[in-house]
């Protein structure tokens, strides 16, 4: 066996007008995990299409067990036993665990030519046993969490026999304890001697999972190191090509008259007895272990989901939130947590996202100003920093953090005063992350009331003013910014 599995030496990739992989390098030795960090935009999703056979490169070699290989399609790199397991699951919703894992390469008698249903069932059935699961191969993989749907991915690459996994932002959409678990994971097939790509803009993922990390920026190749001999200081650096002096700029806000205030607010089945305020000036976070009920709360708040207990105030006033439209009339802003999803048109320009929410100001009888849409687009997101060529670029073609800054210009055409922000950095890069943090210190500065929610406790920590902790469905504690800590955060997110 050679000393790498997979080798990749001097791999370009070019596309039409722009360069996606230039000169990188990187190598994966047999039961390694090794993570690779950049930036959104370094390259680091054309290097996983050009591994798995999406995409052939333009220049350099590829080695597979020592092996000069090429491939031609993504079937190729399957058959020398490359999987890759995305952040996103993409999968068959109304079809079995079993069939989603033998989607593609199904057991057939040589015979008969018939599925083997018994087989592929006793083969599932092992496979997900020796991965910890705890569910039946038969369950519909619609009826699955997204831990358990990926847990499905992994047993499906090992179905065929992969020898290299790729985990692209696979912690993104799990809670702590989902990523523990599957961290064990990683670690079991590690140690039977799958080599593993670990993708990840998280920093504790890395340390916790990895031997060695590759740093991609503007799609180049900029080093490998072994985790234990890279500071989280230097890591940053050679991710973003600067110092990053503070991550979060948080400016002292003057804090004015009270906008928000919920009572007694419930949802049967979800939430129940919330009560807090909210003033202008203020960045409250609303932090908790996923599932106690944090979005749930702020859906409710901004008419996406009814609640059936306790009222909502706003300057005084009682209102009755019937939609989101009359949430937004009433000055309620809302980012939500899944931005391609819920926030925004992919397959629309960045000018007319931006201006979706408010197209009563560009818009006369019906007829929409086009002229008007574009100064105002072009103006919010020059105000927000969007990178692109043009507002006419399509949402889908920008990176992560440049997605969410449109959501964020979207809100300001509103006139809005609270602002909820829903898990505003997830699955952004550390370069973009304090971009945000910085437009959302900026937007407490000139007046709104923002609610932030979020699972990372140094995004609480460091911007927050006031943190209400959710626990179950309830409030379980109010933290003032001299007490916020990790320790208080954790000991009331958890039951005692």
């Amino acid at each position: 066996m050679a000393e790498y599995i997979l080798e990749l030496n001097g791999i370009t990739k070019r596309f039409p007008g722009v360069k996606a992989l230039d000169n990188v390098y990187f190598k994966l030795r047999p039961g390694e995990i090794h993570a690779l960090m950049g930036e959104n935009g370094a390259g680091k999703s054309t290097f996983i299409k050009v591994i798995t056979g999406v995409h052939s490169p333009d220049g350099g070699e590829i080695f597979f067990d020592g092996k000069k290989v090429k491939f031609d399609n993504p079937t190729d790199a399957k058959k020398l036993g490359i999987a890759a397991i995305y952040q996103h699951v993409t999968c068959y919703p109304d079809l079995s665990v079993t069939e989603n894992i033998f989607m593609g390469h199904e057991k057939i008698g040589k015979r008969t030519k018939r599925i083997l249903w018994y087989d592929m069932h006793k083969e599932a059935e092992r496979l997900l046993r020796e991965l910890g699961a705890a569910f039946s191969p038969k369950t519909l993989m619609g009826a699955l969490s997204v831990a358990e749907q990926q847990i499905v991915e992994i047993a499906k690459a090992l179905s065929t026999d992969a020898k290299v996994i790729i985990m692209d932002e696979p912690t993104a959409a799990l809670s702590s304890r989902e990523s523990e678990e599957l961290y064990r994971i990683a670690e079991r097939l590690r140690d039977k001697g799958t080599a593993i790509i670990f993708i990840s803009h998280r920093f504790e993922d890395m340390y916790r999972l990895a031997g060695k990390v590759t740093v991609f920026r503007d799609s180049k190749y900029i080093g490998t190191w072994a985790v234990d001999e890279i500071t989280n200081h230097d890591l940053i650096i050679a991710m973003v090509g600067r110092e990053i002096h503070q991550l979060f700029p948080k400016k002292e806000a003057e804090i004015g008259e009270e906008l928000l205030r919920v009572e007694g607010l419930g949802r049967t089945g979800y939430f129940a007895d919330v009560s807090f305020s909210l003033k202008r000036g203020e960045i409250m976070g609303l932090t908790g272990l996923v599932g106690a009920g944090r979005s749930e709360v702020c859906q409710s708040i901004f008419g996406a989901s009814p609640y059936d207990k306790g009222g909502i105030y706003l300057k005084g006033d009682k209102v009755n939130i019937r939609d989101p439209l009359e949430a937004m009339r009433l000055g309620i802003g809302y980012l939500p947590e899944d931005r391609q999803k819920q926030g925004l048109v992919l397959q629309w320009g960045i000018g007319r996202n931006i201006t979706l929410s408010s197209l009563d100001k560009v818009s006369s009888k019906g007829a929409l100003n086009a002229a008007k849409e574009a100064e105002i687009a072009k103006r919010l997101a020059e105000k927000v920093n969007v990178k692109a060529n043009s507002i006419f670029d399509l949402a889908s073609s920008l990176s992560g953090g440049n997605q969410q800054k449109v959501v964020f210009a979207k809100l300001l055409t509103a006139d809005l005063d609270v602002l909820i922000l829903d898990e505003p950095t997830k699955g952004v890069d550390v370069g973009a992350k304090s971009a945000i943090y910085e437009i959302i210190s900026s937007l407490a500065c000139q007046g709104y009331g923002i609610l932030l929610v979020s699972s990372e406790m140094p995004e609480i920590i460091g911007m927050c003013d006031r943190v209400a902790v959710m626990r179950e469905g309830r409030i379980h504690a109010f933290l003032d910014r001299q007490s916020i800590s990790q320790e208080a955060i954790l000991q009331a997110s958890m039951a005692n």
